[in-house]
């Protein structure tokens, strides 16, 4: 039996010349569900999460899924029974922590536009702690938790002004980006969450934005977060726990990003010789617990010479899989069965409306039209980000277990986008 893992997709594995996704043959997959389908590995997940729990034996530490990556209910199941709890961003993400199973006390509650609406189901629902990002955002907190007759506890989001070196829509620890309290002023905003009545001080929270792959933007950030402490703390308001956020990138397109365990094994030697390795610790990794557990598997409709562009016309789109429109991301794109014969360079692209609906440019491809191509890594911000743009109905997911394939969400119909519509009697 010959056998291939590919760079990136350590759980994705080309044997006898059928591409497989643990023990699975993504081409039954494809053939009994349709396409476009996205395929999870349930252990390609939990060794993701294991690297971080390696990187904190012994620590008080909490790992947080930020469920924007990828919230649907079935991997949400996953890191909760792993014991992680979740960083959210609005009250449709609680929803579907309770609805998954999920703790809601080891809730984290982010996001620069918190409603009252969103504020009032957190407290009741009794999360863990509000990541505020502003300081009207702190005098409106307060005055609901005081209707509800109750204290918010609240960390705050400093922004340190680190360059994470990533794409510029992802990155969020600039001056220049909407998140968080500037560095500069955020003892003072400090001193106004303690002086409130509605509200608890419990820590301080940073993040610095998304796929990142170096490890000296976040080596700085503590630094400046840790000098944070000290000055909050003189100013005699304790901080119980420390919030590092998430961001890890992933392995796109040979990108190096370092394996958590060895890049928490750096910050613990600095957070110890700063003397605050006994604090609890809190982070929110997403991408890189569920980025490369993902492929989608796409139908190749169509292949177009031109003149100057050949295109490998394909069913999956950019309502589908919105990162290459969006950020100009690259996925790699590989077939479910290798041809022999002469590759072709080929833009793969979908059937939108929109010259922006591409997957990947200028690949060497060998293909023929019914072939089946998986694009890799397409476990974070993918679903999640999916829309019904041209009418066109959200994938099947699939989670696979081993040698077992469970559907997790059935494939979205007409019907299904339009019954909540009405047309005027």
């Amino acid at each position: 039996m010959t056998h291939a893992t590919l760079a990136g997709a350590p759980f994705v594995a080309l044997q006898n010349n059928d591409l497989y996704l643990e023990g699975v043959k993504l081409a039954d997959l494809a053939r009994t569900h349709g396409t476009p389908l996205f395929v999870y590995s349930k252990a390609a997940m939990l060794s993701a999460l294991a690297a971080y729990q390696r990187g904190f034996a012994g620590r008080n530490a909490r790992i947080c899924y930020a469920m924007k990556a990828n919230s649907s209910l079935a991997v949400l199941q996953v890191f909760a029974q792993a014991g992680c709890g979740f960083d959210i961003v609005s009250g449709g993400e609680l929803d579907r922590v309770v609805a998954a199973g999920g703790d809601v006390s080891k809730v984290i509650f982010s996001g620069v536009g918190k409603t009252r609406a969103e504020m009032r189901q957190a407290l009741e629902a009794g999360i863990a702690c509000f990541n505020v990002e502003s300081d009207a955002e702190l005098e409106v907190l307060s005055e609901v938790a005081l209707s509800l007759g109750k204290r918010a506890p609240v960390s705050i989001r400093v922004n340190p002004n680190v360059d994470a070196k990533t794409h510029p829509y992802i990155s969020t620890g600039l001056k220049g980006n909407k998140f968080g309290v500037a560095h500069e002023r955020a003892l003072q905003t400090y001193q106004r969450a303690a002086s409130l009545p509605g509200l608890h001080v419990t820590g301080i929270d940073c993040h610095i934005g998304s796929q990142i792959t170096e490890t000296t933007p976040y080596l700085d950030a503590m630094d400046r977060v840790l000098d944070l402490v000290q000055a909050i703390e003189a100013a005699g308001i304790p901080i119980h726990h420390i919030d590092f956020g998430g961001g890890l990138g992933i392995n796109y397109n040979g990108d190096t990003p370092p394996e958590a365990d060895a890049l928490w094994a750096q910050l613990l030697t600095k957070l110890d010789a700063r003397g605050y390795g006994q604090r609890q610790l809190m982070i929110e990794p997403g991408r890189s617990l569920v980025g490369n557990a993902g492929v989608c598997l796409t139908e190749v409709l169509y292949l177009k010479p031109g003149e100057q562009k050949n295109f490998c016309i394909v069913d999956a789109a950019m309502n589908d899989l919105p990162r290459p429109a969006m950020y100009e991301a690259f996925h790699q794109i590989v077939p479910l069965t290798p041809r022999n014969g002469d590759a072709v360079v080929y833009d793969v692209v979908g059937p939108i409306c929109e010259s922006g609906d591409w997957l990947g440019r200028d690949r060497s491809l060998t293909v023929q039209t019914g072939d089946t191509l998986a694009v890799l890594s397409t476990g974070a911000y993918c679903m999640a980000m999916a829309s019904n743009y041209n009418t066109r109905g959200r994938a099947a997911e699939i989670l696979v277990d081993g040698d077992k394939a469970h559907v997790i969400r059935r494939r979205e119909t007409s019907a299904d986008q339009m019954a909540m519509e009405s047309l005027v009697s």
